[in-house]
């Protein structure tokens, strides 16, 4: 068993007060080894040497801070395989997938190292005996907080805006998942300044309300869930003014209109779950599928063989494609959507079970699911797709936009100008035509409602990390 460390001012240190917390693999039961519990000590420590560092951080051009996001990347792809290993067993996802997330997140980094030249301001027609400009300044100290469905891959893209920016970076790992952010810290320590990046364990209620509420940080940003989401805006007004970006949850649906490509559709379906990368978990997972009447028993019958296709089983097997919920207690909350949904007297045509030992939910699909339903209305972060059918174009809009969040949406046809209207009157963030889950850099991501606020993966994020600054000079 191993005992870890987390990044504090370029050294990797225990939690203050000595405090543990054991993690385990869900797939099997294993102890992996403990991690720190920080303490408010350790917080304020953290916080207090980011601010210390950003200033000569700050200082450099963009271009060097760039070249030190690149060497970041480097370091990424040489150890790939280990953390990739590491987010199969803290996380129950299959390693291929998770090394595959190693790899997005050294993309990432370097796409943002590139997009540090769109970190200038503009200038404005005006008075010719005046001179307008605006600059972009960083915040300072800012405050991530990542969920535990890409682990790696949450860790290393979310921050690389901040960072290249000019902020300095104050990370919350997940309690479920905390193993390869902290390898990742101890590896780019060795990179990066000490104090520009820090890195922290220990319960949410402890060291995330510390963050959000601490009085150095005016940035913060979160994915994760609602409830949380919510907390932190509470928290963050309460002590003072901040600029707050969530990234929360989604229960979203995929549109299958009756000219569409119903074999694409299907795959289209299948994939959109994400049942290959996170077991469902994943609040972009189109899971509220709407087909017309007139395709809808076809539809069900391919689906049905795709889920059951899905090959489940130790994540450290090259061969898995799905692995288990993140943990037991998680595992039992999807269980118990589906418990409700026979409850409803719901049509379960495959799946439903809970195969052990382990953390391991089989895909599940419902039928006939109104909108009334627990299971169409309530993200259930799991493997679990409820199928509905509509008549027309109207009821499919209708039923798309019959919930709280909106983050994404998928829409099938084989007319464009079609699909191109649709996808103004979906309530999403994120909308797909004939493709589904994928994201494409540059194009931001983010959602409507209760899905969050501002966007992330784009220039869009990296100027979200700055202050526009505007500046006037009078030149007589």
């Amino acid at each position: 068993m191993s005992t870890w460390k987390m990044l504090i001012n370029g050294k990797m240190v225990s939690a203050s007060d000595g405090s543990l917390t054991p993690t385990y693999s869900p797939s099997t039961g294993e102890l992996l080894g403990e991690f720190p519990a920080a303490s408010p000590d350790d917080v304020e420590l953290a916080v207090t040497s980011a601010a210390a560092a950003q200033g000569e951080w700050a200082a450099l051009l963009p271009g060097e801070r760039g070249a030190v996001l690149r060497k970041m990347a480097a370091v990424l792809r040489a150890n790939r395989e280990e953390l990739g290993r590491l987010d199969a067993q803290d996380g129950g996802n299959p390693v291929t997938a998770m090394t595959g997330d190693v790899e997005l997140g050294a993309e990432m980094l370097e796409l943002f190292a590139e997009w540090g030249t769109h970190l200038g301001g503009t200038t404005m027609a005006g008075d010719p005996k005046l001179l307008h400009y605006t600059v972009r300044e960083p915040y300072g100290v800012v405050a991530r907080l990542i969920p535990y469905n890409h682990p790696i891959m949450f860790a290393t893209t979310r921050i690389a805006a901040p960072l290249m920016a000019g902020n300095s970076v104050v990370l919350k790992a997940p309690d479920q998942t905390p193993l390869s952010a902290l390898r990742m810290a101890e590896l780019f320590s060795e990179v990066l300044p000490p104090g520009v990046l820090s890195v922290l364990t220990g319960p949410g209620s402890r060291v995330g309300s510390a963050l959000v509420g601490h009085k150095l940080i005016r940035r913060i940003a979160f994915t994760g869930s609602v409830p949380t989401g919510q907390a932190i805006l509470r928290n963050a007004a309460e002590q003072g003014i901040k600029n707050v970006s969530l990234e929360l949850g989604g229960k979203n649906p995929l549109i299958v209109l009756k000219d569409a490509d119903l074999d694409a559709a299907a795959r289209g379906a299948v994939t959109g779950m994400n049942f290959h990368w996170t077991a469902g978990q994943s609040c972009g997972s189109t899971s509220r599928l709407l087909v017309h009447r007139s395709l809808y028993p076809d539809m069900l019958d391919r689906i049905v063989a795709g889920a059951q296709a899905v090959r489940m089983g130790d994540p450290l097997d090259p061969e898995t494609e799905m692995g288990s919920m993140v943990t037991l207690r998680h595992r039992d909350n999807v269980a118990s959507y589906i418990e409700a949904g026979r409850a409803e007297g719901l049509k379960l045509v495959t799946g439903g079970n809970t195969p052990g030992p382990g953390a391991f939910v089989e895909p599940t699909i419902f039928a006939d699911v109104p909108a009334s339903s627990k299971l169409f209305q309530e993200e259930i972060f799991g493997p679990v797709l409820s199928v509905t059918p509509f008549d027309t174009e109207e009821e499919a809009i209708a039923l798309a936009n019959n919930s709280d969040f909106g983050l994404t949406a998928s829409i099938w046809t084989q007319d464009v100008a079609r699909a191109h209207l649709l996808a103004r009157q979906v309530e999403a963030g994120y909308v797909w035509i004939n493709t589904s889950s994928r994201h494409f850099a540059g194009m931001p991501f983010g959602g409507v409602k209760d899905s969050g606020l501002g966007s992330e993966e784009s220039v869009d994020e990296l100027h979200s990390f700055t202050v526009n600054k505007a500046v006037t000079v009078k030149l007589e």
